[in-house]
């Protein structure tokens, strides 16, 4: 693959790699760094991609291992602002309630994080267990007790 393809497809993925920094670090400043971390990774790792899956669940791959990674190496500062920016168009109670899904979200394990992750993107169980290398089953059976937790999380 080409970097004027691989440019192509980050671009036209980028919103994965948004999410998962979003998730992984709280400051702006932190984002950025994990998402030239995360680019840099998948240049890096551009060889290794074979076209047997879909380049976005490679990708995911790629991006939850080196945010996990990162998130080892240097545990951020977690500080919980009391508002980030909107996403456009979005009413109030609707950015409110992103926010506490963020918040939720940022207090589950690393594991947890990465699956319900890709399962909000909408990936099949399948193409999860791709990407994680559990079962179809077990990606199941873990996110139901993820989705529980997140709601115990939201009710609090």
């Amino acid at each position: 693959m080409d970097e004027t393809l691989f440019l192509r497809l980050i671009n036209e993925h980028q919103g994965i790699i948004h999410k998962i920094c979003r998730l992984y670090r709280d400051s702006k400043e932190d984002r950025e760094d994990l998402f030239q971390e995360i680019v840099f990774q998948l240049w890096k790792s551009l060889p290794s991609f074979k076209g047997k899956a879909k380049f976005s669940t490679w990708m995911y791959r790629i991006a939850l291992s080196t945010a996990i990674a990162a998130f080892r190496k240097k545990r951020p500062d977690i500080r919980y602002t009391a508002s980030l920016p909107d996403e456009q168009g979005e009413q109030p109670e609707q950015s409110e309630q992103r926010e506490r899904l963020f918040e939720a979200l940022k207090k589950l394990n690393d594991v947890d994080k990465a699956l319900i992750t890709l399962y909000l993107e909408d990936l099949t169980y399948q193409e999860i267990a791709e990407v994680s290398g559990i079962t179809e089953n077990n990606v199941g059976v873990k996110l139901n007790r993820i989705k529980n937790k997140i709601q115990q999380l939201l009710k609090d």
